[in-house]
């Protein structure tokens, strides 16, 4: 696990290799990630966006950005937290993932939170 604390919102990241929906003779390489995100502070947040920087060895970097996370917009009061997963598929097997979620404030502010890097790397090219 990673995590990492950005203006009172600790993001932490757990990714796991999905041996069961991966096809290697086929480049398909599916990677389960989950997230925690933790509010640290006084104020009562919103997860407005996030935006992903994904690396695959080989293949380069592919940029995703959208609203929310899984199709929510989560609002996390002093002390919550939220937990989701999702999953990328990667062509290589190897690379990794970072990005930023976009927060507002119950004072109406935005404000960037990073995810911190993580690794995806095949157990059949680990082994």
């Amino acid at each position: 696990m990673v995590s990492k604390i950005t203006s009172e919102i600790k993001v932490s990241v757990t990714a796991e290799y999905d041996n069961f929906n991966s096809y290697p003779s086929e480049n398909r390489f599916v990677f389960k990630y989950h997230i925690e995100i933790q509010n640290l502070g006084t104020e009562t947040v919103k997860l407005l966006r996030r935006k992903w920087m994904i690396y695959d060895l080989g293949f380069g970097f592919t940029e995703v950005e959208g609203v929310g996370v899984i199709g929510l917009t989560p609002v996390l009061a002093s002390g919550e937290t939220f937990t989701y997963f999702s999953n990328v598929i990667l062509k290589s097997g190897v690379g990794n993932m970072e990005g930023s979620y976009q927060f507002e404030s119950d004072s109406k502010e935005n404000f960037a939170v990073e995810i911190p890097k993580f690794n995806l790397v095949s157990e059949v090219l680990s082994n």
